[in-house]
């Protein structure tokens, strides 16, 4: 197992991060408030999780070891897979994902997409007892700082994060279209990501 990798920041998207570590570039999959922590850094020590499958070796990483724990927390569950983990990890904040399972908040959970009823009902029953109530993954929510770029470049940049996530293209650009009109360029990159992921 890869406990953490640490090297100089080579390219960063709120949907991956690659770091070069001795010349060896690793390619590393992060949620949106990893993507948050790590804006305005050019080395950086991450925390990772390696999973194996037959037809390919994947890096998850963490700007904090108590997200990589609800990560891990997230994947016991059954019917829950690593993407969906990040997924639930990008949409909530490590904060607000600990209190919706503690405080059994099913509609949070479900606003995420891709996350049904029976699933988010499953996390809440299967995780409540193992999120401490104070301290340990309580964290405070991510700070989603605003980019001082143009409508157009928030667009460009949001929809390229949500296909790489696996989002519909069309689905997507119509939804960003929606919120840039609504709300302008008021929105951080961040936060237009978040709110085009609610269901």
């Amino acid at each position: 197992m890869i406990a953490y990798i640490q090297g100089q920041i080579a390219e960063k998207t709120p949907s991956h991060v690659t770091i070069d570590c001795g010349g060896v570039g690793y390619f590393i999959r992060i949620s949106l408030y990893t993507y948050n922590q790590i804006q305005d850094k050019t080395q950086l020590k991450i925390h990772t999780y390696l999973q194996i499958k037959e037809d390919a070796h994947t890096l998850y990483g963490f700007a904090e070891i108590k997200e990589k724990q609800l990560f891990e927390l997230l994947i016991s569950v059954s019917g829950v897979g690593a993407n969906t983990a990040l997924m639930i990890l990008s949409g909530l904040s490590p904060h607000e994902l600990g209190e919706a399972i503690r405080q059994q908040k099913t509609p949070l959970l479900k606003a995420i997409k891709g996350i049904g009823a029976k699933t988010a009902e499953r996390i809440i029953l299967e995780l409540k007892d193992k999120i401490p109530a104070e301290g340990g993954m309580n964290l405070s929510p991510a700070e989603m700082p605003a980019l001082s770029s143009g409508a157009d470049l928030l667009k460009k940049e949001s929809i390229a994060a949500l296909v790489n996530m696996g989002f519909n293209r069309a689905q997507i650009e119509t939804k960003i279209n929606a919120l840039l009109k609504e709300k302008g360029d008021t929105l951080s990159l961040s936060e237009i990501i978040r709110l085009a992921m609610k269901n």
